[in-house]
């Protein structure tokens, strides 16, 4: 499970990061991100009805990203806010595939130190 120092919580958070974050997409995942003056990258994850109708496939989908990101977390700058929004396809791809494309958004946007 994710750090609670890691998750984004609050709405007016989430609300920064899509108002002032600049973002990168690939296939079914996107990415925003900003600074947040902190000494932690938090997280955030939204997966909305388009991916699926039943909270059960979208907290399923929520629950893959936030293994990845918790496998990564040490090779992640400090001092972000991250969103990272799930799109349709989502829940049908496996965890190997969701996991190299997330991998690919943050070396692309420079966010891993690899």
């Amino acid at each position: 499970m994710l750090p609670g120092t890691n998750r984004l919580k609050k709405k007016k958070d989430f609300e920064r990061v899509f108002k002032q974050g600049r973002g990168l997409k690939e296939s079914f995942l996107s990415l925003k991100l900003v600074k947040n003056g902190l000494g932690e990258t938090r997280f955030g994850f939204v997966v909305g009805q388009k991916v699926s109708r039943k909270a059960v496939v979208r907290n399923k989908v929520k629950r893959r990203l936030r293994d990845i990101v918790r496998s990564q977390l040490g090779g992640i700058k400090k001092g972000l806010d991250v969103a990272i929004v799930a799109g349709k396809g989502a829940e049908a791809a496996d965890l190997e595939k969701t996991a190299a494309i997330l991998n690919h958004l943050f070396k692309t946007s420079k966010l891993s130190n690899d």
